[in-house]
This record gives C-alpha cells, sequence and structure tokens, in this order.
C-alpha cells in the first residue's frame, strides 16, 4: 500500500503529463470497446435472423447437405413424423426445445404463362403456425422483429415470393412491387417465353380461372419418380429476402403443397426436421443427444444433424471478419499505449534521477525502485481501464439512443443502430485487463533502468 501511495503521489506531481497518458488509455478503451460492441451487435442480429428463419439444428438425411439441393425428392426423411415425435419427447432434448418442425426445399420451374414469362426458383414448404412461433425467438434482444409470415389463415394453394421472381413474373401490380419497368414483349424478352413442353404441362392441370387482380403461378418441380409435376398456386404476396439472389429465386408454400409437387400421391416425406432451441448455448448438448438418438431410436434411417452456422456459412465468414478487424484494432491500439506509458515512465525516469539516487543512498533496494515505477504504471493502467470503460458505457448509450437506424445483412427493413457494450462483461474486463497489463508491460524497461543506476552518478546528475 505504501508504495501505490507513493506511486499515486509521484503521478500528481507532474499532472499534464499523466492527463495526457490517460487520455490516450481511454480513448483507446473507448475504440475497442465501442466497435467490440457494435460488431457484436452485428453477430447477435445476424443468429437471430437465421434461428428465426431455420432454427439452431436441422436433421437431415445423410448426404443432403452436399447433393440433396440438387435432387431433394431423393434425400427425404421417410417418416419424419417419427423422427419429430422421438425427439419432442426426448426427456433429455425436450426441455431445451421452443419449436420441432418439419420442412421442404425444393427447386423447379415457376411461370406467369399468360405472360410467356418464367425463371428457375427455390421452393420452400413450411407449417405456417410452427414458423410464426420460431419469428418470436429473440434470445439476446436485438431490434429485429418478424411479423408473421404472410402464409398465415390462407389456403393450401398460396405461395410467397420474393420480389424478383414478381418482377420476372411481370407480377408487380397485383403484388404491388414498386419498381418495375413494365411488362417487357416476348419477342424482344430475348426468349423468356415458357418452353413449350412447360405450356402443355400447363394447360392440362386443371386450376381456376386468375380473378381480377389476382396473382398466379405455375410451378413445374420433378416428382419423385422423376416426372414433371405442376401446380397453379396464388401469390398472395410478394417480399424482399434480404439476398438479392434469395430475392430472385425465393417461392414459399404450405408444406401439404410442396409435399404434393415432391412426392405426388406417394407417401409424403420431409427434406429436413428443423429444431430450434431455447438458448443458442444448448447447441453443444443437444448434438450430443441427438447423435445418441441417431444411433438407438432413429437408426432406421441414415440421418445426420447439421447446425445454423454449417448451413448458413456467411454468418461464420461475418464473425471471423469482425473478430480479425476487432483484434488488429486491439493489437494497434495496445502498441499506441505501450509507447505512450513507457514514454512518459521514461521521462519520469529521467527527471527523478536524483531522487532515485537519493532512495538508494538511503537504503531503498533496487527492487524497491522497480516496484515504484511499475506501481506507477499500474495505476495509470487502471484508472486508464476504468475511465475508459465507463466512457465507453456512456458512449454506447448516446449511440444507442440518438435514433439511427441502418439495415443489417440479410435483414430488409431499417432497425435502430445499437452498440452493446453494458453487460458485455468479458469484453468490458478483457479490454481493461488488457490495458492495464500493458501498461506494466512498457513500464518494465524503464524501472529496470531505474533500479540499476550507480548510487554516486545519480546523486551528482544535475
Amino acid at each position: 500500500m505504501r508504495t501505490l501511495s507513493l506511486a499515486l503521489r509521484n503521478l500528481l506531481r507532474n499532472r499534464r503529463r499523466s492527463l495526457a497518458t490517460l487520455s490516450a488509455m481511454v480513448i483507446g478503451a473507448v475504440t475497442i470497446l465501442v466497435f467490440g460492441g457494435y460488431s457484436r451487435n452485428i453477430t447477435l442480429s445476424l443468429q437471430t435472423s437465421y434461428v428465426m428463419r431455420g432454427g439452431h439444428l436441422q436433421i437431415q438425411r445423410k448426404d443432403y447437405f452436399l447433393y440433396g439441393s440438387g435432387n431433394p425428392a431423393a434425400y427425404g426423411i421417410a417418416d419424419y413424423q417419427r423422427v419429430i415425435d422421438v425427439v419432442a419427447r426426448d426427456p433429455v432434448l425436450a426441455p431445451m426445445l421452443a419449436v420441432v418442425t418439419p420442412t421442404i426445399s425444393l427447386g423447379g420451374i415457376a411461370g406467369n404463362f399468360a405472360a410467356g414469362v418464367s425463371r428457375t426458383i427455390i421452393g420452400s414448404g413450411i407449417v405456417v403456425a410452427d414458423r410464426n412461433r420460431m419469428r418470436r425467438w429473440n434470445d439476446y434482444g436485438v431490434s429485429i422483429d418478424l411479423p408473421p409470415t404472410p402464409l398465415t389463415g390462407t389456403a393450401e394453394d398460396a405461395v410467397v415470393i420474393g420480389n424478383g421472381v414478381a418482377r420476372v413474373l411481370e407480377l408487380c401490380e397485383p403484388l404491388k412491387v414498386a419498381n418495375c419497368p413494365g411488362r417487357v414483349k416476348a419477342e424482344t424478352a430475348g426468349g423468356a417465353s415458357a418452353p413449350a413442353d412447360v405450356t402443355a404441362l400447363a394447360a392440362l392441370e386443371s386450376r381456376p380461372a386468375a380473378a381480377p387482380g389476382e396473382a398466379r403461378i405455375e410451378l413445374l418441380a420433378a416428382n419423385v419418380h422423376g416426372a414433371p409435376n405442376v401446380a397453379s398456386l396464388r401469390a398472395v404476396k410478394a417480399e424482399r429476402q434480404g439476398f438479392k439472389e434469395l430475392d430472385d429465386m425465393f417461392v414459399g408454400m404450405h408444406l401439404a403443397q410442396a409435399q404434393r409437387l415432391l412426392y405426388g400421391s406417394e407417401k409424403p416425406q420431409a427434406t429436413a426436421v428443423v429444431l430450434q432451441l431455447a438458448h443458442t448455448s444448448q447447441i453443444p448438448a443437444a448434438k450430443a443427444r441427438l447423435a445418441e438418438l441417431l444411433a438407438t431410436a432413429l437408426k432406421r434411417e441414415p440421418l445426420e444433424v447439421q447446425d445454423f452456422e454449417a448451413l448458413n456459412p456467411f454468418y461464420g465468414q461475418a464473425v471471423g471478419m469482425f473478430a480479425a478487424i476487432f483484434g488488429f484494432m486491439a493489437v494497434l491500439i495496445g502498441a499506441i499505449v505501450l509507447f505512450t506509458v513507457g514514454n512518459t515512465m521514461s521521462m519520469a525516469v529521467i527527471e527523478r534521477t536524483a531522487e532515485i539516487g537519493t532512495l538508494r543512498a538511503m537504503g531503498l533496494r533496487r527492487s524497491g525502485i522497480r516496484r515504484l515505477f511499475l506501481g506507477e504504471a499500474m495505476l495509470l493502467g487502471l484508472i486508464g481501464a476504468a475511465a475508459g470503460v465507463a466512457a465507453a458505457v456512456l458512449v454506447a448509450w448516446l449511440v444507442n439512443h440518438a435514433g439511427l437506424t441502418w439495415v443489417p445483412p440479410g435483414q430488409t427493413d431499417p432497425v435502430p443502430l445499437t452498440v452493446r457494450v453494458w453487460g458485455e462483461t468479458k469484453m468490458m474486463f478483457g479490454t481493461a485487463a488488457g490495458l492495464a497489463l500493458v501498461a506494466v508491460v512498457s513500464a518494465w524497461w524503464p524501472a529496470r533502468r531505474a533500479a540499476r543506476m550507480l548510487i554516486v552518478d545519480a546523486l551528482r546528475h544535475v
């Protein structure tokens, strides 16, 4: 305590230099914490968005992840309802589960053959009630509020399409999609009209005529036997999907409709069983228990489990990018603090050479001199870190209440800009401890040089 008391008095002897050093440390801490809080909010928002839409885990037929997108009918889970029952009733998994629901992914061709246009699509068959429950998951309290799916309360022939699909199929007017150039004539569309065989199949499909102002599409898909299957569907809404590639291909439909397209009169299957957990931290335990079930109760079919990070590679890439940027900033600011504190302590050693000689002549050992300067650096580090954390919390509060908005990756609507500093205990303590450690390390060489001074040389220093 005596050493720290002397160290504090020495810092107060040159307040201007101490304040300049503390200012550099505070600015460094604020920079690290505000950027860290910003990147943390982005990664949690991305995670929440993916979990709302696709759950934490998906049980799939083995190798579906690698090859199933090209032939989903061949990689279906035949007894998917039994899989759901086993998982939902398992005493270990049941407390972790928020939603368990089947889904189907399929590819095909969607056409508005009255306008002579068509395009390839990626279809998704869902259980509407389950997906609405999934959209309410928000374990981190991020600024994302997904409304219920537009398929809620609709008939089985209803679909939701991406805005890009609506534009290509010339359904902008009935679906109220903006930024449409108007209808393009078939002879100038570069062959955009539907192929003859698809048109013939559509003609064979018995369907009600489109009511005035109603948007209908024909969807062609290959069934489990490889034969084409066509359904006439009513587009109830066009929605932006967040990524243009998905927006130009997305068609969402009821699970029963997707099953009829893929399996026809055969027994309906699902391409995946989606599991949404109460908390993301439960993923390792849930995966471990699922591995046991797949080896015992569910060993009839070759199944595997994929988590949301594997299913959404962009999430891992985004987390890795922000971690790399955060690490680079931390190293850069650490270097600045290192040289700033080191310069401050070196100047203190030069100015107090005679004092060091006096202390040594009075019997203070070299270790005592080292402790004195290291104590000053430690106090600088602790005060700077504490002030930096407090300032970062204040800056984050100001940003969070400034009314700023932005559109996160994968979202379509602006959300409030949020910096998550308060509550991120690990980040705050890690930053504070790192700054204090850098300050102490930067003072080691000046303290060593002060301790190794010869008493006679130090006493005659002017």
